[in-house]
């Protein structure tokens, strides 16, 4: 019996990462042939060439698309939507599948969701539903909810989101967060050997990672301003280890802001464009607290008993647990809410996007799914 094929689309090491439970547990199922199509930023030097991170794990064979040139602003992201959406039209006039996985609301994903289209290959999109009232990819999030067939959702309240205007409700399946499966079973590295790869000093330390305001981004040298005085008012405290910012429009304005405080305060702050994810999940760990406004405080932290201070508004109006803090770019509200939280012991509430075996169900959907396809549809050639 033929195998069916999938691919799973990739262009991030955050959506790579999120994706490892499910990919590790379908390269295993005899009855798929999974490949990777790798693009984005995982094939920019400016993001770390993350796409060697792929390569080293060799988990599965991967293609590789090209078409995304540096530069975040608004006409560089539009040219570079344009490019990667050439670049997989050439790309699906010689690949077959029976079905592709994209994940999440990101530009670049939904250029490559959108080429798929006239080819009318089903689509599983996964993170559906959601709502980031401060982000652009709120929009693109839902592009790419309205070009798929199959839905697995984090909650139960996405689903019910969804159901309202996909073509098939009953393909609407709430999953939960696929990066939360086994997440207290991963062996992760021990801190110190995290420290060591990194240079990052034995000092307690906030985990930051902020991505720019992309609906308002004209206001980003605003609020760039406002996080570079409240992280001075910190480095007397604490050791600051920032990760790398998204491709975004006017992601350079957080990078160069990031980078003079380096240069201002080098044993300080340590800045690390990307650490891998069992690496970061170390960091969430070890960490005193999360800071920034990135989708992992929102998702992550709260399994691991971590508290957050989430700035601005690029999360705006995505459910949170308990143990995120909500605080608009103003130094003095960083540094107040940073103060409080480090008092605080460690968070013991209930992350809100758990579901157990996230991965297997997602599995078993797809295989139903499949399944009922190929009755209706028999192919005379298997």
């Amino acid at each position: 019996m033929k195998k069916q094929s999938i691919a799973i689309l990739t262009s991030s090491r955050a959506d790579y990462g999120i994706y490892l439970p499910l990919l590790k547990k379908l390269v295993k199922h005899d009855e798929f042939s999974v490949r990777l199509v790798v693009f984005g930023m995982h094939n920019l030097d400016s993001f770390g060439m993350t796409k060697s991170q792929i390569i080293k794990d060799d988990l599965a064979p991967i293609d590789t698309i090209e078409g995304m040139k540096d530069g975040d602003s608004a006409q560089m992201i539009v040219q570079n939507y344009g490019r990667l959406i050439l670049s997989f039209a050439d790309y699906w006039s010689t690949h077959s599948y029976d079905i592709i996985i994209a994940l999440g609301d990101r530009f670049e994903m939904s250029a490559a969701v959108q080429s798929i289209i006239p080819f009318q290959v089903p689509i599983a999109h996964l993170h559906g539903g959601e709502t980031t009232l401060g982000a652009i990819d709120n929009t693109y999030r839902h592009q790419i909810s309205l070009a798929s067939t199959l839905h697995f959702t984090a909650t139960e309240q996405f689903s019910q989101k969804l159901k309202c205007f996909v073509q098939e409700p009953k393909n609407v399946l709430t999953v939960g967060a696929l990066s939360l499966d086994g997440i207290l079973d991963i062996a992760l590295p021990a801190w110190s050997e995290v420290r060591r790869q990194f240079k990052i000093p034995n000092k307690k330390f906030i985990l930051i990672t902020v991505h720019p305001e992309t609906l308002d981004y004209n206001r980003n040298i605003e609020f760039s301003y406002e996080l570079k005085q409240a992280l001075v008012h910190l480095v007397g405290q604490f050791h600051l280890v920032i990760t790398g910012t998204n491709a975004d429009t006017a992601g350079s304005i957080f990078i160069n802001c990031f980078k003079e405080l380096k240069n201002k305060y080098p044993d300080q702050i340590s800045l690390i464009e990307s650490l891998g994810k069992a690496n970061y999940f170390a960091a969430i760990k070890a960490s005193e607290m999360l800071l920034g406004n990135t989708s992992s405080g929102i998702i992550e932290a709260a399994s691991f008993g971590k508290y957050v201070v989430n700035v601005g508004d690029r999360q705006l109006g995505r459910l949170q647990s308990d143990n995120v803090f909500n605080v608009p770019f103003k130094s003095s509200a960083i540094v107040e809410t940073v103060n409080l939280l480090y008092k605080k012991s460690d968070f013991k509430g209930v992350n809100i996007y758990h579901i157990s075996n996230s991965s297997g169900l997602i599995i078993n959907h797809l295989k139903n799914y499949l399944l009922e396809k190929n009755e209706e549809f028999p192919r005379s050639f298997d």
